[in-house]
Parts: C-alpha cells; structure tokens; sequence
C-alpha cells in the first residue's frame, strides 16, 4: 500500500489489528469504494504474534485483502500488538495520520469490548481525534477535525448495544468474504474443521444485521454524537 496520504479521505478506518477492518467493515469498505468515495485504512498493530502467523504471512495477507476489497491506501503504526495503550505517543502517530489524510469520517472499535486492544484502539481514536485538531502544537500537518466519528462491532462483542444504523451491503458481501479468507493464518491454517466456521459466524452476523433493516446483508455502527439529515429522501 502507498505510504503518501491522499489530499483527503471520505473514510478512514481505524482498526487494532489487520483483519479487524475486513472482518468489522469489509462490507462498508468495497460499498463506499465501489460508490466512488475515498477510503483507506489505519492498522494500529501488526497483529503478531499469533499461533499460526508470522509477520511475513501477515503482511501477505494484508495486501492480498487490500485488493480484494479495492483499497490503494492502508499503512501500519506497528504499535505494540496485546500491549496497545492510550499513551501520548500513539495517540500523536495517529492524530498526523488523521491531519495528513483529513477525513470527512472516521469508523473506529466501539468502546466496550473484551480485546484490551480494541478498546486502547477505541479510546486512542477519540483522544487523536481531538488532538488532530489543535494548533500551536509538533505535530505534522494542518489542524483537522474529523466531522463524524461512528463505531463498529468485533466479534469479540457478545452483547450488541442497539446500532444507531445498519448499513446495507448485500452487493458487497462477497468482496468482505473474500478479503476475511485472505487470513488464511488467523482463520483456516491449522485449525480443525468446527461448525459453524469462523468464516460461517462472520457471514451469518452479516445477515443477521441486513434482515434486520429488510436487507440481505448489513453492518451496524453506533454514533455518540446526534446524526443529523437534510431531507427525508436520505431514510427512504
């Protein structure tokens, strides 16, 4: 993936650990791509170690995802995987990134979750958000304030607080299926055959979500912040 931010993007994911984007927003991703939007994606983590992975296999996975959803813009703070803190250092990696690549939004972890890492993750996002937009300060690039701010779920999340949207992406749910299995380190290698699968439970809470709004598939996301419309032909 380039290491040059683009002028601005439409969308920033924000996720621990590579794979937690596809697995979470994968969906959102090839969507908003598809529709013409800027996206890229902010690894915190390399994910490493884990029983079957290496960094090597991860990277490749990485990549191999990346193109499978249409990603051109993802980079990694290698910042400590299992040992993620809402330290001032990461907290000012990842409010550069948000002021080189300005975002219009940002999908972040939601804040409750059993993965420690996650909920670093989250909690580094809302303070690098507000970091981002000082002046007077070392950080490289122009103040920014990242507009909105919505979180996704993991399926580390047993118990889903009710979504203050679903998302549709019943067009796009083979490119999130394709990208998940592109882990082949985290979700098939050396594994027994369980049913359902790992990959089965991600495709089934997809559709879960989407018959929820009457839809194939969907991916819910929560907002803290009030949403506001500028006309009812935007819930229609």
């Amino acid at each position: 993936m380039p290491e040059v931010a683009p002028s601005q993007l439409d969308i920033l994911v924000v996720a621990a650990h590579p794979d937690d984007a596809e697995i979470s927003v994968g969906g959102t991703i090839a969507t908003s791509l598809r529709a013409g939007l800027s996206v890229g994606i902010l690894d915190l983590t390399t994910g490493e170690p884990t029983p079957f992975g290496t960094l090597e296999k991860r990277l490749a996975e990485t990549e191999a995802a990346s193109r499978a959803l249409g990603v051109t813009w993802r980079q990694n703070l290698n910042l400590p995987n299992r040992k993620l803190q809402n330290d001032l250092e990461s907290r000012a990696k990842i409010a550069e990134v948000f002021r080189l690549t300005r975002p219009k939004v940002i999908l972040g972890h939601y804040p409750e979750d059993v993965h420690p890492d996650h909920v670093a993750a989250s909690q580094l996002v809302d303070a690098a958000r507000f970091w981002s937009k000082l002046s007077r300060t070392d950080l490289a690039g122009e103040p920014w304030w990242p507009p909105r701010l919505y979180h996704y779920w993991s399926i580390h999340l047993r118990i889903h607080p009710k979504p203050s949207f679903v998302l549709d992406i019943s067009s796009a749910i083979d490119a999130k299926m394709e990208a998940i299995a592109c882990y082949r380190s985290q979700f098939t290698e050396g594994r027994e055959p369980v049913f359902p699968s790992p990959l089965d439970d991600i495709r089934d809470r997809a559709r879960y979500w989407g018959w929820s709004i009457h839809k194939a598939f969907g991916e819910p996301f929560a907002s803290r912040e009030d949403i506001g419309i500028s006309a009812f032909d935007s819930l229609l």
